[in-house]
């Protein structure tokens, strides 16, 4: 399982970084696929976060994720 956990971060950290930067120069809009990718990237990172016992960035993923959970419930909802 531990062998997992460093990938997770970086293929979180990609996907935080590719949802910013598509969103940034308009390939696709603030919606719900961005916020699909801003959740999985933070769940990513905040695996590796706690693993290597690093909390300031676990907290700022939780939040990121919390963030995109509510708007894509929102977005879904309509």
């Amino acid at each position: 399982m531990k062998r997992l956990i460093e990938p997770a971060g970086w293929v979180g950290t990609v996907l935080i970084l590719l949802s910013y930067g598509l969103v940034s120069y308009e390939v696709i809009a603030p919606g719900l696929p961005y916020q699909i990718i801003n959740l999985l990237g933070a769940l990513g990172l905040s695996v590796c976060s706690w693993q290597k016992r690093n909390y300031q960035t676990l907290v700022v993923q939780f939040v990121w994720g919390i963030i995109a959970l509510i708007a894509i419930v929102k977005l879904s909802l309509g």
